[in-house]
């Protein structure tokens, strides 16, 4: 399965590095591919060091300006002339979406991802990895929106959330009708 994640690249604490590094293995060992924004830097970098070590496949869309950012030794390594385009690319390269720990880019492609699958423009799995409850918040707005209104679909049919890696990767391949 070609699965995106959207992560920063910022060097962060071990508390998210450490289930990104998890996740990462699994990714690999399990012989899926890595749809990432390409970076050699923060948890870009580690999920993409990990999914390697463990066999995986690296498929990178980076953009012009951070073009010199971008992993040498990925398999696949793309490079987008806007971060608009960077994101339609990811998205058409991955059978599903799993959003990680990150700042107002990833946020951003979080919304946009959600905001397209809500008026059914895909329809690919979408999982938020709630590391350390990172995004407990965000679901907190999400359940209100729905209850409020706001939502035209289930919260439910719109965004699982996981408290790790396993519960991410068993969503989606359970989505994905991938047999344990």
């Amino acid at each position: 399965m070609n699965i995106c994640v959207f992560c920063s690249a910022a060097d962060l604490d071990e508390r998210y590095v450490t289930p990104a590094r998890e996740f990462a293995e699994l990714l690999g060992k399990g012989g899926h591919t890595l749809v990432w924004g390409g970076s050699e830097a923060g948890l870009m970098k580690v999920m993409a060091d990990g999914v390697q070590e463990h066999g995986g496949r690296l498929v990178g869309v980076s953009v012009e300006f951070l073009r010199d950012k971008a992993r040498q030794n990925a398999d696949e390594m793309l490079i987008t002339k806007d971060l608009a385009e960077r994101k339609a690319q990811l998205l058409a390269r991955a059978d599903a979406i799993v959003i990680m720990v990150g700042g107002t880019g990833t946020l951003d492609e979080a919304t946009e991802i959600l905001e397209l699958k809500k008026h059914g423009l895909h329809t690919k799995p979408v999982v938020l990895l709630n590391a350390a409850g990172f995004y407990d918040g965000l679901k907190q707005q999400l359940q209100r929106m729905e209850q409020e209104g706001f939502l035209p679909i289930p919260l439910t049919d719109l965004v699982f959330f996981a408290e790790d890696g396993v519960g991410a990767l068993a969503y989606l391949e359970e989505q994905a009708g991938v047999q344990p």
